[in-house]
């Protein structure tokens, strides 16, 4: 090695590993300094103690900014890790919730895929045109000049009219504009029983308290004398009755049959039964039983009282409901996190279904609506509903998607029937309203479920109930009035939704087709080739309970859209084919 004296230029060599060689170089630097001459100004230094100590100051500067120097560094570099560590969970964080929404397995795990994405709260939205400002209370009592004339759909000569209710919006292609609504748009249509304190409206959207929203019921009744029973439990059941609006179409004949506002006791002796006290929340349309033409038509009218309100649940004249069913659907469909979801099914019966003392539900099974088929007759060949699976649901916590709509019970948001209005030119059908509606509600944007739990209950004629049941008139007792209407009605039903391509378009009615038409969201096509149906052979891919109870609800809600605005069919490639073809 080499060393530079600082005294002289000389260089000293030195041996490395010699003991001596290091004492040696010492005690010459030593003798040195004692010679070392002081500045004499001529540039030469001395090496004397006052340069020495400079020198030393001068390192120890260097040593403690090389210290300095290397503390920095490693603070810089915790910095940037800790910075890298907080990106990184940032990103983590988003990719879980994004994802989350997405993921899911069989069995109860599916329970996890539902609209779990957040979606902005709309407070307050502005009323879009085409759309009425709704209010509560509300009833078409106090609605004297929103009335109209129309045609009685069985008399073709149209000498026969009605004086009905105007419908609440007049124009329904107005509300979803043939295409998918936005999410804005549907939730400006939905009452509070409260208004919002700051602009003074009832339509507050989803900042609206569920406990709060309005509950809008259709009954549909002919000559039921169990149709006061089903609007006192719809009332009495009821956790929050001041939210819930009935609405009753009530088929009668004068003096014949009762009423089915009509209390057991009148209500000045007992003023604590549901029908007195719930009086101004019930609105009854009497009809003549011999104008009656059939559910559809009846059921035509009974939209035509909706007024806006925040649900809308069809119910059946002889149902029994359990106690606090309105909270419990309100809470099975808001658990879908789908906005356009219609819970619907056909009811479980009465027997053995709710405890006598704690008016709750001892069911653990429900139907799930996935058993259709081609039938013909009169009408001509139409896909008709048939018995439908009732077991214990495999998705826990919220209800599971189905293809299918049921006429005898169902529940999903006002616009559903503000959007999806029954046709006025359909008399004197019974089977193919529930196709009908099931394939407008699909290309409108609706998505079907089976509740997980039943929150009512059918009387059926059958068991203790059969011979009561029984007593009641149907409307078909009518027939010979009104003989060939439904023909010609079948053939517009199935033409609207392109089931029927093999009639000639000019053989039914084209009246307000688009009024009571199919939306632009979806086609006919999607539906019926997703499901396996053939229009044109009027035949079904058989077995499809079996892709619905197992497989549907896993595969189809994961492409539920962000926003919540139903399932986004365009990302779905799926075609049911019977894997068991030769079985029954």
């Amino acid at each position: 090695r080499k060393i530079h004296s600082a005294m002289t230029d000389v260089v000293i060599p030195i041996a490395p590993s010699s003991k001596n060689g290091r004492d040696e170089a010492r005690s010459r630097k030593k003798k040195s300094d004692k010679q070392a001459p002081s500045s004499n100004g001529s540039g030469v230094h001395s090496d004397g103690g006052e340069s020495r100590a400079q020198r030393l100051a001068v390192r120890r500067k260097r040593v403690a900014n090389a210290r300095a120097r290397k503390k920095t560094g490693w603070g810089n570099m915790i910095s940037v890790f800790l910075m890298a560590c907080g990106i990184f969970a940032i990103y983590a964080l988003t990719c879980m919730v994004f994802f989350r929404s997405l993921s899911g397995k069989s069995g109860s795990t599916v329970s996890k895929i539902r609209g779990l994405i957040k979606k902005d709260q709309i407070e307050n939205p502005p009323v879009p045109s085409g759309i009425p400002i709704g209010i509560w209370p509300v009833s078409i009592r106090d609605e004297d000049g929103n009335f109209e004339e129309i045609k009685h759909p069985g008399y073709e000569d149209g000498h026969v009219t009605m004086t009905v209710p105007r419908f609440w919006a007049d124009d329904p292609v107005a509300i979803h504009e043939n295409k998918l609504m936005s999410r804005e748009r549907a939730l400006s249509i939905g009452t509070c029983v409260t208004v919002d304190p700051k602009t003074g409206t009832y339509t507050r959207g989803d900042a609206c308290p569920v406990s709060e929203r309005t509950i809008f019921v259709a009954i549909a009744s002919y000559r039921d004398w169990q149709c006061r029973d089903t609007v006192t439990s719809i009332f009495s059941a009821a956790a929050h009755p001041d939210r819930i609006r009935v609405a009753v179409v009530d088929q009668i004949i004068a003096g014949e049959d009762g009423s089915c506002d009509a209390p057991h006791s009148p209500c000045s002796e007992d003023p604590s039964q549901p029908i007195c006290k719930y009086k101004s929340q019930i609105d009854v349309y009497q009809m003549d039983a011999q104008l009656a033409v059939g559910p559809v038509f009846a059921r035509h009218v009974g939209h035509r009282l909706y007024r806006g309100e925040y649900y809308a649940m069809q119910s059946d004249a002889h149902v029994t409901f359990t106690r606090g069913w309105d909270g419990d659907i309100i809470a099975q469909i808001e658990a879908t996190g789908d906005e356009m979801a219609v819970l619907s099914t056909y009811l479980t019966d009465i027997e053995g279904s709710i405890d006598p003392n704690t008016g709750l539900s001892l069911r653990h099974t429900r139907p799930i609506m996935c058993n259709t088929e081609y039938e013909g007759g009169q009408q001509g060949k139409h896909l008709r509903h048939l018995a439908q699976p009732e077991c214990m649901p495999l998705i826990k916590g919220m209800p599971q998607l189905q293809p299918y709509w049921a006429a005898g019970f169902s529940f999903s948001r006002g616009h559903f029937v503000a959007t999806t209005p029954y046709d006025q030119y359909q008399p004197m059908i019974f089977q193919g309203e529930e196709m009908s509606i099931t394939l407008r509600g699909f290309t409108i944007g609706y998505d079907f479920f089976a509740p997980e739990k039943s929150v009512c209950f059918h009387s059926y004629a059958k068991g203790a109930n059969e011979a009561a049941r029984n007593k009641v008139p149907h409307f078909w007792e009518n027939s010979g009035r009104y003989e060939g209407t439904g023909i010609k009605a079948m053939k517009r039903l199935l033409g609207i939704v392109h089931m029927n391509p093999e009639v000639n378009p000019s053989e039914w009615n084209h009246s307000e087709e688009e009024k009571y038409g199919l939306g632009g969201a979806r086609t006919t096509t999607k539906f019926y080739e997703t499901f396996g149906i053939d229009v044109v052979k009027k035949t079904t891919e058989r077995h499809l309970c079996q892709f619905v109870r197992n497989k549907m609800h896993d595969m189809f809600m994961p492409h539920l859209r962000p926003d919540g605005i139903g399932i986004d069919y365009s990302e779905i490639d799926f075609k049911w084919k019977d894997p068991r073809p030769n079985d029954p």
